[in-house]
């Protein structure tokens, strides 16, 4: 594959007028500062009174028209009622008012044509500006006039004024520039919005045992264990080990449960009768309002719960039950955990669920979304193509939507959002998709991702503004793709200088998480869990944050095999190693004399440091600060952003990245999926080989007093005395100079074949004997 330029996708600094110019006076620039001022006429049309009948019957339908040039909006109109109210607002964008004069009609709402009832006219040179936080403007009564200027029955309340974005207005109004946008659904769908995750918790039962237990054939051992089910969480435990009627278990079933709790914790008692045959011993329904809450490591209560045929509904009447099943568990909602939703490199939240063991926050986090540049088209409308982007940032709990910019491949939407920062070590992720939901027609459509942009907080210097253009770059099957680019405006203000330093000693996860740490595998389903309790509430809201959205941004898929990101994280551990390479090399240089006037400082250098012992350690922190102190000068001046030839996305090949985009289970025909197969058999192999020369090479130095190889154990024992003996008798400092000169020593000193403790550990005997 052709490599694309890299300069294509680097990160732009940027510097966009930010708040309209720090005008003296103008409390805008301390409020909205990070975006740009876009100026907006606003028309609020509140309600008209007294109007005329138009209609045989004498009655109206009236709906205000709102004209501005070529620009139209309306409200929705009344049946029958001459003193309706809207309460609408309508925002036309200054930079394309085109018109010296609006025009607000009043208009009959009739089967062949309107009929015209009244309008109020407005010169715009003569409407006020509203800055906020100045009051709302109120509205006033104006009189209606006919087309000739001359008065005419029926008045209407008004408001009208210029403002910016920044007005309380802007969210909910009518929008000039999605003019084309229609019905309730299409507009509540392109307005931005603020939503918050769902508060999860971690819910574990510990499965502790059960009393009297009545299975059908009572002639053999019953094979019992206990299901769990909570939503479409569900979980067992394994048969029990002693077969009878009072079966034991003790063991732990960890789900997540999201606030406010729908769904209860349903729990079956089950026998296992033949292979595919489970009879159902008991079952009881647990409501977790009433669940304990712990917020630490002390075992809460075990409650004894009846087993009953079947689960009681509620408001059923219950049957009184003078001999019943039982069955003895531990069940508690752990709020000192942090309920991982995201993945654990990029998490924008690392507080317990429990509100109580929160610390205070250190800082605030304030984004201006401004605009985006070259938008790639996404799809077709009307014979020509079109995108609908908008945004997507999430903080922590709190996720916001801007608006929908409508048919636009350069939007801007110059919104500022703000957030509160409990821990400088996490993430804001940006993203932007396309709106497929423009006219609230296909429910089942997908918002296709454009991009997406993750900044570290802790990469920001405090109460500095970033602007950046950054590139909004895509993983396709046909290769990376730069979909377009975003300007965004970031500033990170700390609180308090201290208490953020301070959170630099503590533990990156609440201690319940070390105290009692949950296994991998654990943590894997439950994540899973998570993110799909919250792509389902959130979907649920009004307007939704839809499935596919909330997956990208939670990154879902991050975690399944891909050939590309494999290898790009061997290169990412070669870099690490490179420095130490590097000083290996350079120590090999000094060994060989290539340089003598170095060899003979580091012969200086490594004298004083033997005579002088208590040097080392100050020696060696005071070069990592001087090392320290000179790469200041080359600090990173810039965010962090996607780097392509770091991913390997630059240069991977169409099958790889193919085989990264297939479904699981794999929908591959099955000569592919064979190749496939047999490529990762002899990656696996080459991996194989490396685990059992690192295995073997462990096993030789067990082996050195294992006895295995008399021989060779007898010259090691030997030597670790006659060692110990000279160690004993010859000062530390004279045994350092000389094996550091030996060390060091000229090439003519040297042999080319390996060492004397080389062969001999070479020789060791390893296990690989006894492999098959």
């Amino acid at each position: 594959m052709q490599r694309p330029p890299h300069e294509d996708f680097s990160l732009k600094e940027t510097k966009p007028h930010l708040g309209g110019g720090k005008i003296t006076g103008d409390k805008l620039t301390s409020t909205y500062d990070l975006v740009e001022q876009m100026q907006y006429l606003y028309v609020r049309v509140v309600k008209a009174k007294d109007l005329p009948g138009k209609d045989v019957a004498g009655s109206c339908d009236p709906y205000v028209e709102v004209r501005l040039g070529n620009y139209k909006g309306t409200t929705r109109h009344f049946e029958k009622k001459s003193n309706p109210e809207w309460n609408q607002v309508f925002a036309f964008s200054k930079d394309r008012i085109q018109a010296s004069i609006l025009e607000v009609n009043i208009k009959d709402k009739d089967f062949v044509k309107d009929d015209f009832i009244g309008r109020v006219v407005f010169d715009l040179n003569e409407v006020p500006k509203r800055v906020p936080p100045d009051s709302p403007l109120a509205p006033q009564w104006y009189r209606l006039e006919d087309r000739k200027n001359e008065k005419a029955k029926g008045e209407l309340m008004l408001a009208v004024w210029m403002g910016t974005q920044a007005d309380e207005a802007f969210p909910e109004a009518w929008h000039s520039d999605a003019a084309a946008v229609s019905g309730a659904d299409g507009l509540s769908n392109i307005r931005s919005k603020v939503y918050l995750s769902p508060k999860l918790w971690y819910l574990r039962v510990n499965v502790i045992e059960a009393q009297d237990l009545q299975p059908s054939d009572k002639s053999r051992f019953p094979e019992v264990y206990v299901k769990a089910i909570l939503g479409n969480q569900a979980l067992r435990t394994r048969v029990s080990m002693n077969k009878s009627i009072n079966p034991m278990w003790n063991e732990d079933l960890m789900f997540v449960a999201a606030e406010p709790f729908e769904e209860p914790l349903i729990l079956s008692v089950e026998d296992r009768v033949a292979p595919n045959k489970d009879e159902v011993l008991g079952r009881c329904g647990v409501p977790l309002q009433y669940v304990d809450r712990r917020l630490d490591h002390k075992p809460v209560n075990t409650r004894w719960y009846n087993l009953e045929k079947h689960v009681m509904v509620e408001g059923e009447k219950k049957k009184e039950v003078k001999f019943a099943s039982k069955i003895h568990m531990r069940i508690c909602l752990e709020g000192g955990y942090h309920v991982l939703d995201e993945s654990t490199h990029y998490s924008s939240d690392l507080r317990p669920t429990a509100k109580q063991l929160w610390k205070s926050s250190i800082g605030v986090l304030e984004l201006g979304v401004l605009n985006a540049q070259g938008l790639s088209p996404m799809k077709t409308k009307d014979g020509r193509a079109t995108t609908d982007a908008y945004c997507v940032a999430k903080y922590g709990q709190k996720w916001v939507r801007t608006r929908t910019i409508i048919d636009s491949f350069s939007p801007k939407w110059n919104e500022q959002y703000t957030w509160e920062v409990f821990d400088p070590c996490t993430v804001v992720t940006i993203g932007v998709f396309d709106n497929c939901h423009t006219q609230g027609g296909d429910k089942n459509g997908r918002d296709a991702r454009i991009g997406k942009v993750r900044i570290r907080l802790s990469t920001l210097e405090t109460d500095r503004v970033y602007t950046h253009s950054y590139p909004l770059l895509v993983l396709h099957p046909s290769g990376v793709k730069k979909m377009g680019e975003i300007h965004l405006a970031v500033r990170f203000t700390c609180s308090s200088l201290v208490n953020m330093m301070h959170m630099y000693s503590q533990p990156l996860l609440p201690k319940m998480h070390y105290i009692h740490p949950l296994t991998v595998s654990q943590l894997d389903s439950l994540r899973h869990q998570a993110t799909q309790i919250v792509s389902m509430r959130l979907t649920r809201a009004e307007p939704p944050l839809r499935k596919e959205v909330v997956e990208f941004m939670l990154d879902v898929g991050s975690h399944m095999w891909s050939m590309r990101r494999s290898k790009a994280n061997f290169f990412r551990i070669m870099g690490v190693l490179s420095g130490l390479i590097a000083v290996g090399k350079w120590f090999d240089q000094i060994c060989n004399w290539k340089n003598p006037i170095t060899t003979v400082l580091i012969h200086i250098l490594f004298l004083i440091l033997v005579m002088y012992p208590e040097l080392i350690l100050p020696t060696v922190f005071l070069y990592l600060f001087l090392i320290g102190v000179w790469y200041y000068r080359w600090r990173p001046r810039h965010p962090p952003h996607m780097d392509t030839r770091l991913s390997c996305a630059d240069n991977a090949h169409p099958d790889e990245l193919d085989e990264e985009f297939d479904t699981f289970p794999t929908s591959r025909p099955a000569d592919i999926v064979r190749m496939r197969y047999d490529r990762l058999r002899s990656i696996a192999g080459r991996i194989q080989t490396v685990v059992g020369d690192l295995a073997t090479q462990g096993e030789r130095l067990q082996s050195l007093l294992s006895w295995r190889d008399p021989r060779a154990t007898a010259l090691f024992v030997i030597f670790c005395l006659i060692a110990a003996i000279v160690l004993y008798v010859t000062p530390f400092q004279v045994v350092a100079l000389l094996t550091g000169f030996y060390v060091l020593r000229h090439p003519r000193f040297r042999y080319k074949l390996p060492s004397v403790p080389l062969n001999f550990f070479r020789r060791l005997p390893a296990r690989t004997d006894c492999m098959l």
